[in-house]
């Protein structure tokens, strides 16, 4: 518990930390560039029992703690016709949402869900038509439980086939009009939690778990990620990138890293930490091989490429998403063993708080400024701070293509449940309608991509208009 209320002090504290930027407004932005918004389906489409959907691991580990649930979320299941009509008063050109796959194929293989298969259809075109770009992530925290309770889900290579033959589904279905495909969300964030720290679903962890085994798991899942990853990518350039024309990407957590002191140790440990979240995934994206530092610290539980699946995975992802929420000092610490390593330990560094066009610099950089697209905490102050800060690292070159607040509204979040409050519109969970309202962030984005610059006179003047929201 003490971990959880750790991660949530950062994340609510840092959404006010973001350095206020110079003026700026959409047009010093390139005219192609997406500016959204995002959720996912277990935090928002709730419906969680209806027209046939089964339960994902998300569902099994939120009831197993006891508390709220994402059993009726936001109802965008049955809202989403509204929550559009509002997307598209915010002025947003792109949506980033994911699919249930319990919802559209319910026991994880086989069989597809017809009312599931309609409603992602509905969602999509109701999308399309009113000119806002869907970008499409496949997995998003929440395997069918299905294959959890078959095989251990992401634990065995047996899922390589699965989720490539759910995506080929999901490419066939929606590819018509889906042209930004995101494989899997934070996967390097869902392999430490789910896995290492046993704090998100299927929480698995060797302390305080009832399984799991925090040394090897998370390198062994994060291995069958990348090379389910890869086969999707491979599916779809073989099967449907000609006739649809779209792109298929992977998104990371990213942490800003700088060393606290100007000590030899201490930039050694921004290395190994930027090796270990960055490059984990990054490296073998773009080189189709681990970090050596990873293979040097982790040893014989590092999992190993066969030739053949590295260079299944070089190269196929299409391009970057970065999720980014903290950043960090790094200071270099001795590893406090009890009794077997895991990520933290292999990792070895403290953390406390540093900043967004770093980030961009250092994938620049190292990874070839592979294309870019950005996820991000909502809040004016530390939105007006972020999206100046990339507008500095598109004209310095980075190839960054869009930026996507999370979230739009509030919703189930994956640490905190209802108590956290990170949407632009804020959800009243106590009305059986669920009334959705604009924060004054909503307000704010919504006029700086109708062509308002970004001054703190205009937050002033926003804050003023609306005093009856201004608390949120």
């Amino acid at each position: 518990m003490d971990r959880v209320l750790s991660l949530i002090t950062i994340f609510l504290v840092l959404v006010f930390s973001g350095k206020r930027s110079e003026g700026y407004s959409r047009n010093d932005f390139p005219k192609d560039f997406a500016f959204g918004s995002a959720t996912s389906a277990y935090q928002w489409e709730g419906a969680a029992y209806e027209d046939g959907r089964k339960p994902s691991i998300w569902d099994t580990f939120a009831h197993s703690l006891g508390e709220n649930n994402g059993d009726t979320a936001c109802d965008g299941y049955h809202k989403y016709k509204e929550d559009v009509q509002l997307m598209v008063e915010t002025g947003l050109n792109a949506f980033r949402f994911s699919i249930s796959w319990s919802r559209l194929i319910p026991n994880g293989r086989g069989p597809i869900n017809p009312k599931g298969l309609q409603f992602y259809k509905n969602f999509i075109h109701e999308l399309v038509t009113h000119g806002i770009e869907p970008h499409v992530t496949l997995f998003h925290y929440d395997l069918p439980q299905s294959l959890e309770d078959e095989y251990g889900g992401w634990i065995s290579r047996r899922i390589i086939k699965d989720f490539t033959a759910y995506a080929d589904v999901c490419f066939r279905e929606f590819g018509n009009k889906v042209k930004f495909w995101n494989t899997v969300n934070e996967a390097n964030i869902f392999t430490i939690g789910g896995y290492n720290d046993g704090l998100t679903a299927p929480g698995r962890c060797s302390n305080n778990c009832l399984s799991g085994n925090s040394s090897t798991e998370p390198y062994i899942v994060a291995h069958n990620v990348l090379l389910a990853h890869a086969s999707a990518s491979r599916l779809y350039k073989k099967k449907y990138k000609d006739m649809q024309g779209g792109s298929v990407g992977f998104s990371i957590f990213g942490i800003g890293f700088s060393p606290s002191t100007n000590s030899k140790d201490d930039e050694i440990s921004v290395q190994r930490a930027r090796d270990f979240y960055f490059g984990w995934m990054l490296r073998p994206l773009i080189f189709g091989d681990y970090p050596d530092s990873m293979k040097q610290t982790v040893g014989s539980r590092l999992p190993v490429f066969t030739e053949e699946e590295s260079q299944l995975v070089k190269g196929s992802a299409d391009f970057v998403g970065l999720i980014h929420y903290l950043t960090s000092t790094v200071t270099n610490t001795k590893p406090k063993f009890s009794g077997f390593p895991d990520f933290n330990t292999d990792v070895g560094y403290d953390v406390a708080p540093w900043a967004m066009e770093g980030v961009l610099e250092y994938i620049k950089q190292s990874y070839g400024n592979p294309p870019l697209q950005l996820k991000d905490t909502p809040r004016i102050e530390f939105l007006d701070a972020y999206i100046g800060a990339i507008l500095k690292a598109v004209r310095n070159g980075s190839d960054t293509r869009g930026y996507f607040v999370w979230s739009f509204m509030d919703l189930y979040e994956l640490l905190t449940g209802y108590d956290a409050s990170f949407g632009m519109y804020y959800v009243n969970f106590s009305d059986p309608q669920l009334k959705r309202s604009p924060k004054l962030s909503a307000q704010w984005y919504s006029a700086f991509l109708k062509g308002n610059n970004s001054t703190l006179q205009g937050i002033a003047k926003l804050q003023t208009n609306l005093s009856s929201s201004s608390s949120f």
